[in-house]
């Protein structure tokens, strides 16, 4: 037969080594703590936030970013396409005119909802309705309008972003102004679209050509890989939305940028999206800065995060 276990006495607390408060290393002081926000003196926002975790971080990130900019280094932002139907493009061509952004990505989305607003004003539609009775992504004007930059991107060996921002302009649509492809062109800004072929209504219809949208994307692609050999030297690149496409598009032109390069890698990255994902962690944040730089990631909804990015990186940029 087993032995009874014997009773466990508790320790005696009295024989602990204790040391003093002032040999201790402390993480939390108190001129590191938030200030009340002065609402006669907004330009200091960014000041008053505590100095502890994603407020430190965020204000690390624009510290960095307009240090970049400073060098006249690339702020390149990767972008999924609903930042448009959230409303935010006015924010991001604002950035762009002020020369803070330097160039923007978008998957094949991000061009057909950017048509869609510059001609009508208006897009998204109901997925569940339209899923029903097979008319989902079925509209004929902007599949045509579609094939049209396909066709002009082709013509002119150029990439479809820059196609996109053509076509709107040379056509005059109502609200161009409004459109960041159309700015992107009218500034001079590369925007490059990266495609899937299958993922999107266009390909839907009996005008979508695949080989000349791949083509043209691939243009894309290369330019992608350019403006990366830049970023590699100092750049920032924020990838605000996107899971699974861009983040593997960039990694790929990164590589493509070290391969053709050489020399040190050094670069500060950013993830905007309202949850953590797998491919951003990786793609984004970790792999590019392993020992080159600094990766950062915010979690929060981008109606709210990029309109306050904006304001931070506007008020360092035009106050310092």
């Amino acid at each position: 037969m087993a032995q009874l276990k014997k009773k466990i006495k508790p320790v005696d607390l009295s024989k602990v080594k204790t040391y003093s408060i002032k040999k201790r290393a402390t993480k939390t002081k108190i001129k590191s703590f938030a200030k009340p926000i002065d609402l006669k003196s907004p330009e200091k926002f960014f000041e008053t936030l505590p100095n502890f975790l994603k407020a430190s971080d965020l204000n690390q990130f624009i510290q960095l970013t307009y240090k970049a900019r400073k060098k006249n280094k690339p702020f390149h932002l990767l972008l999924g396409a609903h930042t448009i139907k959230v409303g935010l493009t006015p924010i991001l061509i604002d950035l762009m005119e002020h020369d803070i952004v330097t160039g923007v990505s978008f998957n094949c989305a991000g061009l057909i909802h950017d048509i869609e607003l510059a001609f009508y004003g208006g897009t998204s539609e109901d997925v569940q309705a339209g899923l029903v009775d097979g008319s989902f992504g079925m509209v004929k004007e902007t599949a045509e309008m579609f094939s049209e930059i396909v066709k002009q991107a082709s013509l002119e060996n150029i990439g479809l972003g820059e196609a996109g921002g053509k076509f709107i302009n040379a056509n005059k649509a109502k609200y161009r102004s409004l459109s960041i492809f159309a700015q992107a062109d009218a500034l001079n800004c590369p925007a490059t679209i990266h495609v899937g072929i299958g993922t999107d209504t266009i390909a839907q219809h009996a005008n979508y050509n695949a080989a000349k949208l791949g083509e043209a994307s691939h243009v894309d692609f290369r330019i992608m890989a350019a403006i990366c050999k830049d970023i590699n030297r100092g750049g920032v690149l924020a990838n605000v939305g996107s899971a699974v496409l861009l983040p593997e598009v960039f990694l790929k032109a990164l590589t493509v940028a070290r391969n053709l390069s050489g020399g040190k890698n050094s670069l500060t990255t950013a993830n905007f999206d309202m949850i953590t994902h797998y491919r951003p962690s990786e793609n984004i944040i970790n792999r590019p800065t392993k020992n080159a730089g600094k990766g950062f990631n915010f979690v929060g909804h981008h109606e709210i995060m990029i309109p306050l990015l904006a304001w931070g990186l506007k008020q360092k940029f035009l106050t310092a």
